[in-house]
């Protein structure tokens, strides 16, 4: 035992030699007097010229190193400099294992990286090349050489202060030009020890010129992180950054960051608390929890955007206007919700979006295994031609110019990658919508999309007194996408609604409709080259408004009674029944051959086509007579033209002057005049046989008469009705 003391004593008395060997050479050696043996040893074995232009100190109690005005030139070149390095460690600390930084101090840093036109960084430069390779291989061997040797012990780290001023790094790409510089830098962070909270402050300028962008930075939080380095904390987070440039349009904007952070790595778990993030007038608020960093984490809390202004932080973020025609809307926007589910789906609850004066509710998913979207949403009421851009001269020029002219190459319709990716499950609903100036209301949809093939399975609503009802599918999973489009409409009454939508007012009724057309394309232009499909349409009370027919066809009876019509007021406008037909589709041509509608004492007949890529329309119509049309004595229904058709041709572009189209077709009036001639042959030979019947009935009883007296009275009677008379 004597020995083991003995022994003791001994390596506690060389320690002490030791500690004073080491305070005698500090007090009496000067490390200036080696600073020509500390450069050359530099610049022996690396490619840097070093130069010691300060003083050099140093300490024993504290441990510390001091360096002034100290520079590194790499081939002629300032690579790095700096103005002062102050490092001490608190000597006891290591005595008894428990190091702890005094003070780390780091003044006018000033770093130069730059990559040649080949993309080799300077910094590469600063070994030898048989050095710099050597290097770059012993990395590789000691991570296959070091394993694990177990659980860690914990680390007890402390730093009584960190400084870092005036620091400056600048890079550029000689190949591209592009450059960014970090300037202005400073750190400042004390009592740094694990396990308890220490504040921190930074700010920085940062400026790149490819484009020519600024961020002036100012940090300040208190941080935390235990011994093992598995728990962090960020409490008390305030930064602002001022950032400006020509991302802006040379504006200035601010951006701040406040709230609390927590991170467990162990137990894969992260808390955001009073987290707020902010763009010019753009705030966002946060409370959110996440359990599982892997693929299928597990998030609670909420998240909201206070109300802003689109247009006021598009001009604050120097972007160019959003151009509407109601100035007013795009002012008033918001959105909140909360957010949990299930771990691996995002799920948000009572979810608010607000758009001006419109409010939708309702809730939505995410599953971050396969994207699949759902969204449960409704509306109130939307006016959506608020936000459409208001019309130019040029814009409207532009309308009104031929179609033959030229125009841009025409794009894809959609996405069709981005298509055979989604998964949704939608449900959207809508009390108002207003587009086109067309009213439409209680609004609903139900859109999914599996495996490459959307389906809007039920789109339907109110629509002007009347109801639609439609489902749309597209496969998506070819290149050349199949639609199919089914639709149904019933009762929606046309004079408001063409008034509304094209402020036309030529056709009134309540219309019923069935609409089912396949087509396929993934271009406007093919969509509708390669449709192919029927209309059949049906408006059981309605009324021409901007065209008589009845006058037209007064005035082809007039021509047969080789009369003038009067000047009665006609009006403008001719009342139906029951007109109902099928639109034939192929391509941009629509075919009609089975129009009819019941007019006052006439048929309405009628074929045609329609070109809807010329907006042209070519058709026929009979008005077959059948009765009594007109007061008019002119417009008189005589035999002659009892079943005879009136010619009347609707043909022009009905998007220009569709009032116009339609007027009495004289040529076809010849095929009339062939009717109404054997009419009057007809009605010739009737009336040439009852002036022979009625001779020879009159013959007959003059003979019978004589004869028979008073009997021949009873026998003439029975003789007219033998006759017909």
């Amino acid at each position: 035992m004597k020995a083991v003391r003995y022994v003791a004593l001994a390596i506690v008395g060389l320690i002490i030699l030791a500690i004073a060997a080491v305070a005698v050479a500090v007090a009496v050696i000067d490390p200036n007097t080696y600073k020509p043996q500390i450069e050359k040893a530099v610049e022996d074995s690396t490619n840097l010229d070093l130069i010691l232009a300060g003083d050099i100190g140093w300490s024993f109690i504290p441990l510390g190193l001091e360096l002034n005005d100290v520079e590194a030139k790499l081939e002629d070149e300032r690579l790095v400099r700096l103005d002062q390095l102050v490092a001490k460690l608190s000597f006891w600390s290591l005595v008894t294992m428990s190091p702890r930084v005094d003070t780390f101090l780091l003044s006018g840093l000033d770093a130069n990286l730059s990559v040649d036109e080949n993309g080799n960084g300077n910094w590469t430069r600063i070994m030898p090349e048989g050095e710099a390779k050597s290097e770059q291989e012993e990395p590789i061997a000691e991570e296959t050489a070091d394993e694990p040797a177990g659980d860690s012990e914990p680390l007890n780290f402390n730093v009584e202060s960190v400084e870092i001023s005036n620091a400056r790094v600048h890079y550029e790409d000689k190949g591209t030009g592009q450059a960014f510089t970090l300037e202005d830098f400073t750190l400042n962070a004390s009592e740094i020890t694990l396990g308890s909270s220490f504040p921190l402050n930074v700010a920085f300028r940062f400026a790149t010129n490819q484009p020519q962008f600024e961020v002036n930075g100012d940090i300040s939080a208190r941080l935390a992180a235990n011994e093992a380095l598995n728990e962090f904390g960020v409490s008390g987070l305030e930064a602002v950054f001022d950032m400006s440039g020509e991302p802006l349009g040379g504006e200035t904007v601010r951006a701040e960051l406040a709230g609390s952070l927590e991170a467990n790595l162990e137990n894969e778990t992260a808390t955001l608390s009073g987290f707020t993030a902010s763009l010019a007038d753009l705030k966002l608020n946060t409370d959110l929890s996440v359990n599982g960093f892997g693929d299928k984490p597990k998030l609670e809390g909420s998240l909201s955007i206070d109300e802003f202004s689109l247009k006021a932080l598009l001009a604050a973020l120097g972007q160019p206007a959003i151009e509407t025609e109601d100035p007013e809307v795009m002012k008033a926007l918001a959105f909140s919700t909360n957010i949990g589910g299930p771990a691996g789906t995002v799920e948000m609850s009572d979810l608010t979006i607000s758009l001006d004066d419109t409010t939708f509710r309702g809730d939505a998913s995410y599953a971050l295994a396969d994207s699949a979207v759902g969204l449960n949403l409704q509306g109130d009421a939307i006016n959506a031609d608020r936000y459409l851009p208001p019309a130019s001269d040029e814009e409207a020029a532009t309308e009104e110019a031929p179609q033959g002219g030229g125009s841009a190459e025409e794009g894809d319709l959609l996405p069709l990658e981005t298509l055979r990716s989604l998964v949704l499950d939608i449900n959207l609903g809508l009390g108002e919508l207003i587009v086109s100036n067309l009213t439409i209301n209680e609004i609903k949809s139900v859109i999914s999309a599996r495996n490459g093939v959307l389906k809007v399975e039920d789109f339907s609503g109110q629509l002007y007194y009347g109801s639609f009802d439609a489902n749309v599918t597209l496969d998506a999973r070819t290149d050349n996408p199949q639609w199919t489009i089914n639709k149904d409409i019933k009762d929606v009454q046309t004079l408001p609604l063409l008034a509304d939508l094209a402020d036309l007012d030529i056709l009134s009724g309540g219309a019923n409709m069935a609409v089912n057309v396949k087509t396929s394309g993934n271009r406007i232009s093919d969509l509708r080259s390669n449709a192919n499909g029927e209309i059949n349409f049906n408006l059981a009370e309605g009324e021409f408004t901007r065209m008589n027919l009845t006058r037209m066809a007064c005035q082809g009876i007039a021509l047969v009674n080789q009369e003038q019509l009067g000047s009665s007021d006609w009006g403008t406008s001719t009342p139906f029944n029951d007109m109902k037909g099928t639109l034939k589709i192929d391509g941009n041509t629509l075919t009609n051959t089975d129009l009819v509608a019941a007019l006052a004492g006439m048929r309405l007949e009628g074929d045609g086509t329609v070109d809807l890529a010329a907006s042209n329309l070519d058709y026929e119509i009979g008005l077959r007579i059948v009765g009594e049309i007109h007061r008019d004595e002119a417009c008189r229904v005589t035999e002659y033209v009892e079943d005879v058709v009136i010619p009347v041709e609707c043909r022009g572009d009905y998007a220009k002057d569709p009032a116009g189209l339609c007027s009495f077709d004289g040529s076809r009036f010849r095929d009339t005049l062939k009717t109404i001639a054997a009419n009057a042959a007809k009605v010739k030979a009737r009336e040439e046989v009852d002036k022979a019947k009625s001779k020879a009935e009159e013959k007959v009883s003059e003979k019978l008469q004589e004869k028979l007296g008073e009997e021949g009275e009873q026998v003439k009677d029975k003789l007219k009705g033998l006759f017909g008379q």
